[in-house]
């Protein structure tokens, strides 16, 4: 699962790297962190308008239910889409065709479990000329358009690799970021079942992750996390976690 992420990077950084220009409704924003289960909005680039780069409210609304999002989000999460099963869903099926998008983001955050103890780890691509720096990359995604202007999305998640078994290590799932040769394809419209199962399959950036433990806090209700330090290695935590060596 995948309920916590980062896009840090600039309006003026994202644009430079995505090659699409900024086009919504609302100024642009860069977080430190945000939470699915505020129905934050998050940074996309769809199929349909590759060159412009939005906002999508994190957790999918089909359209058959956007009469009523409230009822929908009471008795559903939308905030992952499981690979395995996309093609089976009512849900997410009706987008694989022509609403995929990149969900562009530079971390995300993921829990590691001691007992019953669940410790925040935040993973992310180090840049190799700035190690304090993190690579933006692209979550697969799938959106809707409920209404005119509103957008919903929600990021693929797939089997976890060795590395975020170890950290993910009660579901071992993991989120598919995308390898960046193969975002123009993710985006590309005549794309038929075959190849996007190929894709969702095969897909999986080949970049070295890291991850780190950060604060609790991240778990606590009425606290403000979209801050810089809450992207900051805990070391208290660090003595805690017996596998952080290998993170």
């Amino acid at each position: 699962m995948c309920y916590s992420v980062s896009n840090t990077k600039s309006q003026k950084e994202v644009e430079a790297l995505t090659k699409a220009k900024w086009k919504a409704s609302v100024a642009y924003k860069p977080y430190f962190h945000l939470s699915a289960f505020n129905y934050p909005n998050l940074h996309i680039q769809r199929l349909v308008a590759p060159q412009h780069l939005t906002t999508a409210t994190w957790g999918l609304i089909p359209e058959s239910a956007s009469n009523d999002m409230a009822s929908f989000r009471k008795k559903y999460h939308t905030f992952n889409a499981r690979r395995e099963a996309l093609f089976d869903s009512k849900v997410y099926a009706a987008s694989l065709q022509n609403q995929r998008c990149l969900i562009w983001a530079d971390g995300f955050f993921e829990p590691h479990h001691i007992n019953k103890q669940s410790i925040p780890y935040y993973c992310y691509i180090p840049e190799k000329s700035n190690s304090q720096s993190r690579q933006l990359f692209a979550f697969a995604g799938l959106y809707t358009q409920i209404k005119e202007k509103q957008l919903t999305c929600t990021i693929i998640t797939t089997e976890a690799n060795d590395f975020f078994a170890e950290i993910h290590n009660r579901k071992k799932r993991m989120p598919l970021v995308l390898k960046s040769e193969l975002h123009a394809s993710w985006l590309d419209p005549t794309l038929n079942n075959q190849q996007i199962k190929a894709l969702l399959k095969d897909g999986f950036i080949s970049k070295t992750f890291k991850a780190h433990p950060v604060s609790s806090l991240l778990y606590q209700l009425n606290v403000d996390t979209n801050i810089a330090s809450i992207l900051k290695r805990n070391l208290i935590l660090m003595t805690v976690t017996k596998h952080s060596a290998a993170f």
